[in-house]
């Protein structure tokens, strides 16, 4: 068992806020590049924006 202060984290994209390894990103925690699922849409919507 580890303790959640020894998983790896990064910072977030659009917020900037750092966030934590989860175990449903185990696979592809090199793709992911949000915090939540809030910060993506958002990111989408600004990068759409002229």
């Amino acid at each position: 068992m580890r303790r959640r202060a020894d998983l790896p984290s990064k910072p977030c994209r659009t917020c900037g806020r750092p966030f934590r390894w989860r175990r449903k990103w185990s696979r592809c925690w090199d793709e992911v590049h949000h915090c939540s699922e809030r910060c993506r849409r958002q990111a989408r919507r600004l990068r759409r924006a002229p």
